[in-house]
């Protein structure tokens, strides 16, 4: 293998772990994802340290976890004091490439307070959150000037001051009307736009051209799909290539609805929860889901071809994953967010191409590894410095190669829902609408901010339908969960700004700086 090394970290948008065919979905067609777990490593028990986009996806970019780095909801900006995976690679001679989504927030109060908010470079890459962006496109509304997706729709005939709208998620009723992608009982209908037009495919075609016009020189690729994401509507002919029947049986039950949670009794009233609580909307949406994690996985495979024919899986460490699921009904609920492995578990696939790996390629490895956990894996594959004293993840390399190291038994979450109607419905503040979360592997554990706590014996209840949250019987298990989740809380790493080794070579050197403090 050549010493140059590249990145792909590739990153698909409420993705379900248990919707691809290698994680064991009966009937969903992968094959793409299924040949890269086969040459990698699959790791089953993957989980996001938010189940919100935002938050999410600034502790992939951080290796830090939401009550760290701060940004912990969608509308919450990356404060510009947090070292993002951009800066970590620029200064070890890498460039961040960007195509697709981020969620970046612009932290424009932190920039004018510097006086960064001009047009250096250096105010251009906080503003991007470090990535250096061939396409950014986000995929909820209308794309900006960051993206040339609509331009490019209109140099293919879909004339629209908003293609994206009128075209790529709208499509024809039956009666030939146009009906809106917005409106989940239209995602049974194919796209107005072509396939070969379509988000993921554009996506991937910027992908292979940058791929293409870096020839030999090394790069890193952040390549972030919007889909499955909602609007859920696919282009012919994914949008029906599944059945009702084809799709996982939705997870719920009456008794969850009886004595519920009080906040996830206040999340089913929102109106994604209310309409995924009918069966009519599950089983309109699930096909279409489906089918567009099958044209990913299709563009995936063109995209793994041209590699394959280029050299590139030689040199290349891949790393897929997803920034949550989706609960698609699941719990009488929608969206995601909440504390279910419905939403907080992930796919999460390494291919390693070094000889080192090839012991463990195509082995299902069952230990928990978190979102934290890709920043230092990264770092550690092209040999830059680790940064211990600020990021909280592992490198994953040593599991990768077969090695044994001692290793994390949980994970951790966090959920601010200070924007969202439950807050309102609850009576909260935006000062205590939070709620961490401990997984091991037998206990889901909840602490919510001035409510119930939540707890799950996953060992006698994987589906997680009966909480003990209030039962006196399990009051010892709680109180050894809250232990383990203080003990964690006050461990984050919060003395960013100098080494743990600047702090050893300064500790009781004050003599050395001219300071006798003390002497008699």
């Amino acid at each position: 293998m050549t010493q140059r090394k590249n990145v792909l970290f590739i990153m698909a948008d409420q993705l379900r772990a248990d919707h691809l065919a290698c994680y064991g979905h009966p009937h969903i067609r992968t094959p793409h994802l299924d040949a890269l777990a086969a040459k990698g490593v699959r790791f089953d028990r993957a989980f996001v340290n938010s189940g919100v986009c935002g938050p999410s996806r600034m502790s992939y970019y951080t290796g830090r976890y939401p009550s760290t780095h701060g940004a912990t909801w969608n509308r919450v900006p990356l404060s510009v004091g947090e070292v993002t995976m951009g800066e970590y690679l620029r200064a070890g001679g890498h460039k961040l490439v960007l195509a697709g989504k981020t969620h970046i927030m612009v932290d424009h109060k932190g920039l004018e307070r510097l006086a960064l908010d001009g047009g250096s470079e250096l105010a251009r890459l906080l503003k991007t959150g470090g990535f250096e962006e061939i396409d950014r496109y986000d995929g909820h509304h209308e794309p900006g000037e960051e993206s040339g997706y609509p331009a490019y729709l209109r140099r293919h005939g879909y004339q629209s001051d908003d293609p994206w709208t009128d075209f790529v998620i709208s499509a024809r009723g039956p009666d030939g009307e146009a009906v809106s992608g917005w409106h989940m009982r239209n995602a049974r209908y194919p796209s107005l736009v072509e396939e070969k037009h379509s988000e993921t495919a554009y996506m991937t075609d910027q992908a292979l051209s940058f791929m293409e016009r870096m020839g030999d020189e090394p790069w890193v690729l952040h390549l972030s799909y919007v889909k499955p994401h909602w609007p859920y509507i696919a282009p012919a002919p994914y949008h029906d290539m599944y059945s009702a029947d084809q799709c996982l049986p939705v997870v719920r039950n009456e008794a969850e609805l009886s004595n519920a949670h009080p906040v996830l009794e206040a999340y089913r009233q929102q109106e994604e929860c209310v309409s995924f609580s009918s069966d009519a909307c599950v089983e309109t949406v699930r096909p279409a889901y489906q089918g567009l994690i099958t044209q990913l996985d299709d563009h995936l495979g063109r995209l793994f071809d041209f590699m394959s024919r280029n050299g590139l899986m030689d040199n290349t460490l891949i790393i897929f994953t997803a920034d949550h699921g989706d609960f698609l009904g699941d719990h009488w609920l929608g969206e995601k967010e909440l504390f279910y492995d419905t939403v907080q578990r992930v796919p999460f696939i390494v291919y390693d191409p070094s000889p080192e790996a090839n012991a463990t390629r195509g082995t299902v490895d069952d230990r928990m590894v978190e979102a934290v956990d890709v920043l230092p894996t990264m770092l550690s594959w092209l040999g830059l410095p680790p940064a211990p004293h600020r990021i909280e993840g592992r490198d994953l390399l040593p599991l990768l190669r077969g090695a044994q190291p001692p290793w994390r038994d949980c994970v951790f979450s966090e959920l601010d829902y200070s924007y969202r109607l439950a807050r309102v419905l609850r009576d909260k503040s935006p000062s205590n609408a939070r709620a961490w979360s401990l997984r091991s592997d037998r206990w889901r554990y909840v602490y919510w901010l001035d409510e119930p706590e939540q707890l799950y014996d996953l060992h006698a209840d994987p589906e997680q339908f009966n909480d003990l949250g209030r039962s006196a019987d399990h009051e010892h298990i709680r109180e050894e969960c809250r232990e383990r989740l203080l003990q964690w809380f006050t461990s984050l790493k919060r003395r960013t700004t100098v080494t743990d080794e600047e702090v050893e070579r300064g500790t009781n050197a004050y003599k050395k700086a001219g300071v006798f403090f003390g002497q008699w």
